[in-house]
């Protein structure tokens, strides 16, 4: 028959060299996690990214090129423009013609 022994509350004869070496097994451990280089994955950069710190009174400053500077003008005076209702009308009642005009001989 096996002979069955409890040591440090687990069955099975774990003993360790120091007496209680569940607290020096920790310590070491706790030490070696500081110490041990680590790969970060993917959430971990998601995580540290969405949850980082902001400064919310800091002047955000945008340097737009001489090509980007015109197309943002085009597009504020197409969104700026008067809009009245002779305009609309023109619109609405515009002629449509679908594929090629006929011309007549």
């Amino acid at each position: 028959m096996a002979d069955i022994r409890e040591e440090n509350n687990v069955f099975g004869g774990v003993e360790f060299e120091n007496g209680n070496g569940n607290d020096n097994n920790q310590q070491e451990l706790a030490s070696n996690r500081k110490t041990l280089p680590v790969k970060q994955g993917f959430w971990s950069k998601f995580k540290n990214f969405w949850f980082q710190e902001i400064d919310w009174n800091k002047e955000i400053k945008v340097e737009l090129t001489p090509y980007q500077q015109k197309v943002e003008d085009e597009i504020n005076e197409f969104l700026h423009q008067e809009i009245t209702w002779e305009k609309v009308h023109d619109f609405l009642f515009q002629e449509i013609t679908f594929g090629k005009k006929k011309t007549e001989a």
